[in-house]
């Protein structure tokens, strides 16, 4: 039975949000104008009063990727991905990280940031990664099914293994149901400070 642990991408193994942070870099590459931090600006209101969902949310959110296709992304994103790794990132955890995978466990990162720009981790750490899945047409991003948050992360790490699995550890700055279906399962709080959550019943997926 093959043993995995889970570490969730933002604020968590990486201490900012990808989503913002590679916002901000994609501006600075393409000279974006102040229209376009406006409507995000607006998106994020519509979200916080809970008026439109995640998936909703990330697909428009990403609007600022309209007209880049998947290849000149995938540039960007290993541009940027050298310039925050390691320095932003949690230094305990990718030890740990290298730790287990020298042991046979496996690492997965599931998170809910597109996989066109976060896949490429996988060339960074001894990893594998899940993210929300996406089709470029008609110049723009849309996301496959929904984006990869709570219970969908569970069902497409299933998914990914396709056998039977025990899942060891799960880290997250959100208590996300994931947390539960592990055997511990840890909470990053606003700090940087681990708390192992109480167990509970996980969701059926």
């Amino acid at each position: 039975m093959k043993k995995i642990i889970v570490y969730d991408l933002n604020q968590t193994l990486y201490k900012k949000s990808s989503k913002d942070e590679f916002f901000k870099f994609i501006c600075y590459k393409k000279d974006y104008k102040l229209i376009h931090s406006l409507q995000l600006a607006w998106m994020y209101i519509l979200y916080s009063l809970k008026l439109i969902n995640k998936t909703y949310f990330k697909e428009n959110f990403y609007n600022y990727l309209k007209g880049i296709p998947p290849h000149k992304v995938e540039k960007f994103a290993k541009q940027f991905w050298n310039i925050e790794f390691p320095e932003y990132f949690r230094e305990d955890m990718i030890r740990d990280i290298e730790t287990h995978s020298r042991n046979g466990i496996e690492v997965y990162i599931i998170t809910g940031g597109f996989e066109v720009y976060t896949k490429y981790m996988e060339e960074l750490l001894p990893v594998k990664v899940l993210g929300t899945l996406t089709k470029y047409e008609n110049d723009n991003y849309r996301i496959e099914g929904v984006a990869c948050n709570n219970e969908e992360k569970i069902r497409r790490l299933k998914e990914d293994v396709k056998g039977e699995y025990e899942l060891l550890e799960a880290y997250s700055d959100d208590k996300e149901e994931i947390l539960y279906h592990a055997q511990k399962g840890y909470y990053l709080d606003e700090n940087g400070d681990l708390h192992l959550v109480q167990k509970k019943e996980p969701a059926e997926i």
